[in-house]
């Protein structure tokens, strides 16, 4: 019974997830392009002779703020470059994308990246226990950020066992890849054929957290990465 639960866990339910984020996220798209046209203008910065651009080197640099607020913005920073090289590793780990030596036990990065995340995100879940931010929070805001902290922390324990351990972790950065390899595929194999050793429910637990992380990002406030480019487009058109 329980391998079945695993099994619906690391394969089907990781589809569904997807789809679902994809379902979600297009239907808030939609609906945002739909909405009334506002009657004024949003534009509050100065006029530029390449606007997109402009839209573009805001929306990743974030000035406004970095003059407000420094400390956060150098959080910010580090979380979404970190993010970036987050994707990475995990392509890496997919043996037709591997991007280091197939033999390497070391995760790109060797933990640091996840370090960096997670420090970042229990930088942001304090931060909301403060005024003013702590008035302008919600539930959802909360629960997002433990959800992400926790799916950062099991991968920590995950990316830690494989480059900081003498002995490794049970199941080294090749089962990975071999399972990531076969959900690429739509093999539909069960993972315990590439995944074994007692760390397996500590990867099983990481994948359901990061599928019901997938769930609820379409109707959280992350949802605001997808809009920073328009939005400061927005205002310098």
């Amino acid at each position: 019974m329980t391998d079945k639960i695993f099994y619906f866990i690391m394969v089907p339910m990781v589809y569904l997830a997807f789809v679902w984020c994809i379902i979600g996220i297009t239907a808030k798209v939609i609906g945002i392009v739909r909405s009334p046209k506002l009657p004024n203008t949003l534009k509050i910065f100065p006029e530029s002779k390449a606007p997109f651009l402009a839209a573009v080197k805001d929306a990743f640099t974030m000035p406004t703020v970095r003059k407000h607020r420094p400390l956060f913005w150098a959080f910010l920073m580090a979380f979404h470059a970190a993010i970036a090289l987050l994707i990475i590793a995990h392509l890496d780990l997919i043996p037709q994308l591997r991007l280091t030596d197939p033999d390497s036990p070391h995760m790109i990065g060797n933990g640091a990246v996840g370090v960096v995340l997670t420090v970042s995100v229990i930088y942001f879940l304090l931060r909301r226990f403060r005024t003013p931010v702590r008035e302008l929070s919600v539930p959802a805001d909360y629960l997002i950020l433990c959800l992400l902290f926790c799916v950062l922390l099991t991968g920590d324990v995950i990316s830690w066992g494989n480059s900081w351990s003498p002995d490794g972790f049970v199941i080294t950065k090749q089962d990975l890849g071999s399972y990531l390899s076969g959900l690429v595929r739509f093999t539909f194999e069960d993972p315990r054929s590439v995944l074994s050793g007692s760390h397996y429910v500590v990867v099983g637990t990481h994948v359901l957290l990061a599928n019901l992380f997938l769930i609820v990002l379409p109707f959280s406030k992350i949802m605001h990465s997808f809009f920073a480019v328009p939005l400061n487009l927005l205002r310098r058109a």
